[in-house]
């Protein structure tokens, strides 16, 4: 899974909406407190949809913190 966190929980809110209504799988989560956000919530999604996501947010103009995975224990920015 990937984790992609945000700088506003509207954000956040929105991105969730976005991908439910695309099909993709999300997952609402606390900001793990390795990553530094501007929002205390994050969605989690499977590595494999990260194409469509950019996609979406960058069409929909979503505005990101970052989109992390997670490496032997850290997380590691992939997005910014």
């Amino acid at each position: 899974m990937l984790l992609m966190a945000f700088d506003s929980t509207q954000q956040a809110l929105r991105a969730e909406m976005l991908l439910e209504y695309a099909d993709i799988e999300n997952d609402m989560c606390p900001t793990p407190k390795e990553v530094t956000a501007g929002c205390a919530l994050s969605l989690e999604f499977p590595e494999e949809a990260l194409v469509q996501v950019l996609q979406i947010i960058e069409e929909e103009k979503v505005e990101i913190r970052g989109i992390f995975c997670k490496k032997e224990g850290a997380y590691v920015t992939i997005v910014v």
